[in-house]
């Protein structure tokens, strides 16, 4: 059983940065993905950022060139660095990891999840 834990989140004005982190446990190095999800209030969930296990990425491109995601293996972390951070950014940030294929592309499938941290970015 994999779990995931979520940090890092707050308040920032636009412009402004932060660094999100998921300390996963159970995990391992050979997870096949690992990425970051959002969704805000009645809005869908929106795919942010994913890293795959040969260091591959991906980002929405809505985020590209201010969000970059990375990993720590040696510790089972997954980061977020989320620069100039625009209040369109404001959502529940979701930690997610795919032990196997069976977790798709998007890294959404047969996979596990985190609790979430709140962003909110003022104007």
């Amino acid at each position: 059983q994999v779990r995931l834990v979520e940090s890092g989140g707050g308040s920032v004005q636009a412009g402004g940065s932060l660094r999100l982190s998921c300390r996963a446990s159970g995990a391992t190095r050979s997870d096949y993905c690992m990425g970051w999800f959002r969704q805000a209030p009645g809005k869908e969930r929106e795919r942010v950022a994913t890293i795959y296990i040969g260091g591959d990425t991906y980002y929405a491109d809505s985020v590209k060139g201010r969000f970059t995601i990375s990993q720590d293996n040696s510790e089972n972390m997954l980061y977020l660095q989320m620069n100039s951070l625009k209040p369109e950014d404001t959502a529940m940030y979701y930690c997610t990891a795919g032990a196997t294929v069976l977790a798709g592309v998007a890294c959404d499938r047969n996979n596990y999840w985190g609790q979430g941290t709140q962003v909110t970015v003022s104007s």
